[in-house]
């Protein structure tokens, strides 16, 4: 088992057909401590994912849940404090927890832009200097930040310039952790995924999607688990010599 007892904390994990599902249900199946993080967090909503991830491995698991609005640092910083009061540590953070609107850029108002930043960049900063500062008190630690295809091409498929700004900020922040914090023993890496089959995509036309398909290299859409398996990756110490990189889970759809 790749990440035995380690305590992973892992955002925007609601739904079972989201990243941070797949990738609790693949970190659960080698033997971490799951804690679930989501705004729409509550006991039905844990108890379903327990459920579908038992029902998964046919095991009992170790998985926790806490409701948190990343958009405000004090919720980062208290969901934190509670991870580490129940279980005295946190190895590994990986913050999958985004929204998307597809939007030309002219049509932007400034409350769309605001909203995009406050949980795509402004959250992923809160929820990473709230688990860095217990990281930095072990001098140890893992961050995994999901970034996007949009950040790396400008505009996305599936999103617009605002999507694709807070992304690319996603990208920036990652390699600055990475920087400034690796003589602590700490690693940040970031995964840019494309065409992962998320309810990201329920908004594109059949036509559309299979027009896109068809111009993957791989001429299929990626699963939530492909993606989880770069997370697993990054998480664990068959990447221990890695950090500041960013991993590409997009089927060849772009090549650089």
């Amino acid at each position: 088992m790749l990440l035995e007892d380690k305590v992973c904390v892992i955002t925007g994990a609601a739904s079972l057909r989201s990243i941070g599902y797949a990738t609790a249900e693949l970190f659960a199946e080698h033997g971490a401590k799951v804690v679930v993080v989501d705004l729409q967090m509550d006991g039905p909503v844990l108890a379903g994912i327990q459920s579908a991830i038992e029902s998964k491995l046919r095991r009992p698991v170790s998985v926790h849940g806490f409701r948190c609005d990343i958009s405000k640092a004090e919720d980062c910083d208290e969901m934190v404090r509670r991870v580490v009061e129940l279980h005295g540590a946190i190895d590994c953070l990986v913050n999958s927890a985004g929204i998307v609107k597809s939007q030309s850029l002219l049509d932007i108002s400034p409350q769309d832009l605001d909203l995009m930043f406050a949980v795509n960049l402004k959250g992923a900063f809160y929820l990473c200097q709230s688990v860095l500062k217990v990281f930095v008190e072990r001098r140890s630690g893992n961050i995994v930040n999901v970034s996007s295809l949009a950040a790396q091409r400008g505009g996305g498929l599936v999103g617009g310039a605002h999507y694709a700004a807070s992304k690319g900020g996603v990208l920036s922040l990652t390699r600055s952790i990475a920087r400034e914090f690796g003589a602590l023993g700490i690693r940040a890496n970031a995964i840019c995924p494309a065409m992962i089959e998320t309810p990201m995509l329920d908004g594109l036309s059949p036509e559309r999607l299979q027009d896109i398909v068809d111009a993957i290299p791989l001429k299929r859409t990626g699963t939530t688990r492909e993606l989880a398996g770069a997370c697993l990756f990054l998480a664990s110490e068959l990447s221990g010599f890695v950090t500041g990189a960013t991993i590409d889970v997009n089927g060849g759809t772009h090549i650089h």
